[in-house]
């Protein structure tokens, strides 16, 4: 399956083919809830802030993500293109979640601030975030 069929797959609109999961940051100011496919596929990307952090993106439409808890605590960071909206928690520093500049239409989801316990099954796709414009075009990304 090719990975934007896979991301597609996994941005479909909430239906039954979709579980919950719920997460948040470290201390727990931030929470959130979304609803994926259960078989749904990952973006490791290697750019300058992906890298640092071990994130793990995992893209959800905007109306399938809830925010429950913590707007006041998140503070914003953008950098480069200016066009993501990197969202970190003010209290302990973690970015469970945030809006990529490549899907514009989702956030993405820190995978690893997911509380165990959900059904998701996932895999793992690289993404050259180092050569950002030159990786997109390649994928089909915005």
């Amino acid at each position: 399956m090719s990975i934007n069929r896979a991301i597609l797959q996994s941005l479909s609109p909430l239906s039954d083919s979709l579980v919950k999961a719920t997460g948040g940051c470290h201390c727990g100011a931030v929470r959130f809830s979304i609803a994926a496919a259960q078989d749904s596929e990952m973006l490791q990307c290697n750019c300058s802030i992906c890298s640092r952090f071990g994130y793990l993106h995992l893209f959800v439409l905007h109306e399938n993500f809830e925010l429950q808890s913590g707007k006041h605590a998140l503070t914003s960071y953008r950098f480069g293109s200016q066009n993501a909206d990197h969202l970190f928690c003010r209290i302990c520093g973690v970015k469970s979640f945030y809006q990529p500049r490549s899907h514009p239409d989702s956030y993405s989801v820190n995978f690893s601030c997911l509380d165990q316990g959900h059904e998701l099954r996932t895999t793992i796709t690289k993404f050259d975030g180092q050569n950002w414009d030159k990786s997109a075009a390649e994928k089909g990304l915005g």
